[in-house]
């Protein structure tokens, strides 16, 4: 095996790389452009392009290179294969096949981009000493992932990890993204926060610093609200809190992992957020005191870089 490996994270908007010895060590990252025209034909040709041009410029070899590891935003099969990348506009393909054609016949190891994050939190992040761990990532929507014995567990279907859709809302009305309804992404993601802040407004009078953003109120408002004693940005929490804790007791008595990895711009509210979802957690899981605990991600976006390149020493 090689020193270096490289992760590629492919995002809607770019294509992330980096270059690192096999310690984990981050040696340099770039980005190129996500071309998604033409149903995303040209995304591998640029992100070959990219790396074959930096490994030039560095003066490295190809037989210095260990492999090349493949973060995809959408479900991976066991062999590579994708059916569908909403955000690229991918259908069919098997690129680690296509890009490890494109960068003369080098590795390439693929894995969903939530997969592949939760890999590199456990490899240098929050995660880093853990062999088992389960990355929730609270954004725009909630993605994840599981890792056990340090190696993905993706499931045969590719969705493993899925947790931001886990139904855990009997009482919802409105469809979430996936056709589901109840999911832990219509309550725990930052639109999701920022529509039950809404709804609390509509349905209470209390006094509240929320009514200001109207609207317009985000998941930092009510998060800083909350932070701050606000009554009914406390509120939204607890309800946030209740069914986050009530997801990650769920997937305790499932896998066990030594540890939860929050990530994601809502997990920017640190601590606070860790004590209201521990409280609930605690709640739902009498059976023992002895599980695994609650940390905060630490790479933020460089993440998916580093569990891609980290697929190539698993």
């Amino acid at each position: 095996m090689g020193m270096k490996c490289i992760g590629v994270d492919v995002g809607g908007t770019s294509v992330k790389i980096g270059l690192f010895e096999s310690s984990g060590e981050l040696l340099q990252k770039w980005e190129v452009m996500t071309r998604k025209e033409e149903g995303g034909r040209y995304i591998l040709d640029d992100t070959a392009d990219s790396i074959l041009k930096k490994l030039e410029e560095l003066g490295i070899s190809e037989e210095e290179i260990a492999g090349v590891g493949l973060g995809i935003p959408g479900p991976v099969l066991p062999n590579g294969y994708v059916e569908v990348c909403v955000n690229l506009g991918w259908r069919d393909r098997y690129p680690e096949r296509e890009l490890s054609e494109r960068i003369h016949g080098l590795p390439v190891k693929s894995a969903n981009d939530a997969n592949a994050a939760a890999l590199g939190e456990m490899w240098q992040g929050g995660g880093k000493g853990y062999h088992d761990i389960v990355m929730v990532t609270l954004g725009t929507g909630v993605g994840g992932g599981v890792i056990i014995d340090q190696k993905i567990v993706a499931g045969r279907h590719g969705l493993g990890g899925e947790i931001g859709h886990i139904h855990i809302r009997e009482d919802e009305t409105e469809t979430c993204n996936c056709g589901g309804v109840g999911c832990v992404e219509q309550v725990a993601s930052a639109t999701g926060i920022a529509r039950e802040a809404r709804r609390q407004m509509a349905s209470k009078d209390i006094p509240s610093v929320l009514r200001a953003f109207g609207d317009k109120v985000t998941a930092k408002d009510v998060l800083d609200g909350a932070k701050a004693g606000d009554g009914l940005a406390l509120e939204v929490m607890d309800v946030v809190g209740h069914y986050l804790g009530l997801a990650l007791a769920q997937i305790s008595m499932t896998t066990d992992p030594e540890v939860f990895v929050l990530g994601g711009g809502v997990s920017r509210a640190g601590q606070f957020l860790i004590d209201v979802i521990y409280r609930n957690y605690e709640k739902f899981t009498p059976i023992s005191k002895n599980k695994g605990g609650i940390v905060l991600a630490t790479l933020g976006n460089d993440a998916g870089i580093y569990g891609a390149a980290r697929l190539i020493l698993n």
